[in-house]
């Protein structure tokens, strides 16, 4: 059993940034992908960023170049650095672990983020 706890949510301005941490444990070593998604109450949830196997990275175009994603195997952590911050970032994220981009099979409680304008 995956468990994963997000921490580092919280409420910047616009241009700051935030920096997300995911702690996983469990069965980690059996999945090859993690990543960050977000979803407001009422909508479709929207995938940010995935890294798999630990080096390959995906973004969804609104956060090229905005958002890195990184992993620390010993840590068993993934990290969302997040910069230049924009109100439209507002929303919950949630860290995913599975087998390929995309599939949400584990996730976080979540964590929350407030850009203001």
């Amino acid at each position: 059993q995956v468990q994963l706890v997000e921490s580092g949510g919280g409420s910047v301005q616009a241009g700051g940034s935030l920096r997300l941490s995911c702690a996983a444990s469990g069965f980690i070593r059996a999945t090859k992908c993690m990543g960050w998604f977000r979803q407001a109450p009422g909508n479709e949830r929207e995938g940010v960023a995935c890294i798999c196997n630990a080096f390959i990275t995906r973004y969804v175009d609104s956060v090229k170049g905005r958002f890195t994603i990184s992993q620390d195997n010993a840590k068993n952590t993934v990290y969302l650095q997040m910069q230049s911050l924009k109100p439209e970032d507002t929303d919950t994220y949630y860290c995913a672990a599975g087998e390929w981009c995309g599939d949400y099979r584990h996730v976080g409680q979540g964590t929350q983020v407030t850009v203001s304008s």
